[in-house]
């Protein structure tokens, strides 16, 4: 028998009339879903009925916070906030998320952070721990979703909290195990077929290959496929596809 992964996606990430992603389609693929909560993006009927639909398909759901950039998508750089503004912050996300997903009879199992402040909390360890802070003040039983041997994983450690290890499906990586920048070219992948064949072969192998080709050795228990692209909903059914194929089981870390 092989092992067992979860697939997940950031979603819910519409504002009012205007939608991002075929949310729908992608929750007939993916095994756990990262709902925005309002800040980035997303707002009270978009984080209740994604809750909903979620629930109906059998599909774990998340609180996903951001910075609250509404304009820049969660992707602008915020520094003028203490570590403990950036936990309020974080917090008050969370329980806004816990709240849609009980008026919609489902319940919020993870907390995985969104664009640029999931990029400092992997990067910066007062970042990661102010993350590790809000989720167990706000509920301690909630999953970290962490970068294997960044700052997120060690905050979880040090503060007790259980983890999910993510890699991402359709981003390249750094020696050091950071996420290519955006800014490069090549960092997003947009091949279906070869990001599913690479991400096979990350599962078998326990390890992330960085572009340069070093292996980092990694505990690899979520896959990401990010919803938001043209391609997205075909990217997720390669790789779901490709694992199913190799004898990789499909299922929420945690129900």
């Amino acid at each position: 028998m092989g092992p067992t992964v979860d697939l997940n996606c950031d979603m819910g990430e519409g504002y009012g009339r205007w939608t991002l992603g075929d949310d729908a389609a992608m929750l007939d693929i993916i095994t756990s879903a990262n709902v925005a909560c309002g800040f980035h993006a997303g707002d009270p009927n978009i984080m209740v009925e994604t809750a909903r639909l979620a629930k109906e398909k059998g599909v774990s759901v998340g609180a996903h916070p951001g910075f609250n950039d509404l304009w820049g998508f969660g992707r602008r750089v915020i520094r003028g906030d203490t570590m403990a503004e950036i936990e309020r912050m974080i917090a008050y996300q969370i329980g806004a998320m816990q709240a849609c997903a009980s008026i919609a009879g489902h319940k919020v199992t993870h907390v995985k952070a969104h664009g640029t402040l999931g990029n400092l909390t992997n990067e910066e360890p007062d970042f990661a721990d102010a993350l590790g802070r809000a989720i167990k003040g706000v509920d301690r039983s909630l999953v970290y979703v962490t970068m294997p041997g960044l700052a997120t994983e060690r905050a979880a450690e040090t503060l007790g909290l259980a983890t999910a290890s993510e890699i991402f499906a359709d981003r390249t990586y750094e020696d050091d195990g950071q996420l290519t920048s955006r800014k490069i070219a090549g960092s997003v992948l947009h091949d279906a077929a070869a990001a599913a064949a690479r991400v096979v072969a990350m599962v078998r192998d326990g390890a992330i290959t960085a572009r340069s080709g070093r292996r980092i050795p990694a505990k690899i228990e979520t896959i990401c496929v990010h919803g938001d692209g043209a391609a997205a909903v075909e990217m997720a059914r390669h790789v779901r596809a490709a694992l199913e194929a190799d004898g990789i089981a499909l299922a929420p870390f945690r129900t």
